[in-house]
């Protein structure tokens, strides 16, 4: 993993402004409805372009990109399967698998929380991770606090998903090793090689356990 570094390997992490996440809350639209049985969604990625620039890897990420639009503009599948995710949130969660005849292409996984959500996209090439984006909704309040429940804890705020926070990460792979990390919410102009590993074998665990619901 060192050597990767030492030889040119560089990992940014991109803090993107306010218009940015402006952008990106609209690209990412979700369905919702006040009645508490049920489930706040987030829209999977669709006919979306990756817009992220790195001059010193614009090369390197173009297939990358190309491969994630040309995924994610897909209507037609061979065999979508979907399997519940267990033990992974309070609320449990969703995973479907999206096939072409060349093979699994795309992994969707869902996981709900009473405080939050997530949304984790795994894009292949060649049978291999491509492009992971991540998507986490962080509520105002927990999902079932309606108005009621406000005026009875005297509070100023029901949910509102529109109040919630989001960060939105973007993994970027080559031959299976991450290049970039792009964040919405990051401070600074890079991040430790460290983080890199880690994101790099959490990202790897989690969709080995996601590819083990197929079995």
């Amino acid at each position: 993993m060192k050597n990767r570094f030492l030889h040119g390997v560089i990992i940014v992490l991109i803090s993107l402004g306010s218009a940015y996440a402006q952008k990106s809350n609209t690209q990412s639209s979700v369905f919702f409805t006040t009645k508490a049985k049920d489930i706040v969604r987030i829209n999977e990625t669709f006919n979306e372009q990756d817009t992220t620039n790195s001059k010193s890897l614009k090369n390197r990420l173009k297939p990358i990109q190309t491969n994630f639009k040309r995924i994610n503009s897909t209507t037609k599948w061979t065999s979508v399967q979907k399997k519940n995710i267990e033990g992974e949130s309070a609320e449990g969660g969703e995973a479907a698998f999206y096939y072409t005849d060349k093979g699994l292409e795309k992994v969707i996984a869902r996981y709900y929380g009473e405080m939050g959500q997530e949304l984790i996209e795994y894009y292949l090439l060649n049978g291999q991770l491509s492009f992971v984006f991540e998507k986490e909704y962080r509520y105002n309040r927990p999902l079932f606090y309606d108005a009621k429940a406000m005026k009875e804890n005297n509070d100023t705020e029901a949910f509102d998903l529109r109040k919630s926070k989001i960060t939105m990460t973007r993994n970027y792979f080559e031959n299976g090793n991450i290049i970039l990390i792009s964040n919405n919410a990051g401070h600074g102009s890079g991040i430790s090689m460290d983080y890199a590993n880690e994101q790099e074998k959490k990202i790897k665990e989690d969709f080995k356990r996601l590819l083990k619901l197929m079995d």
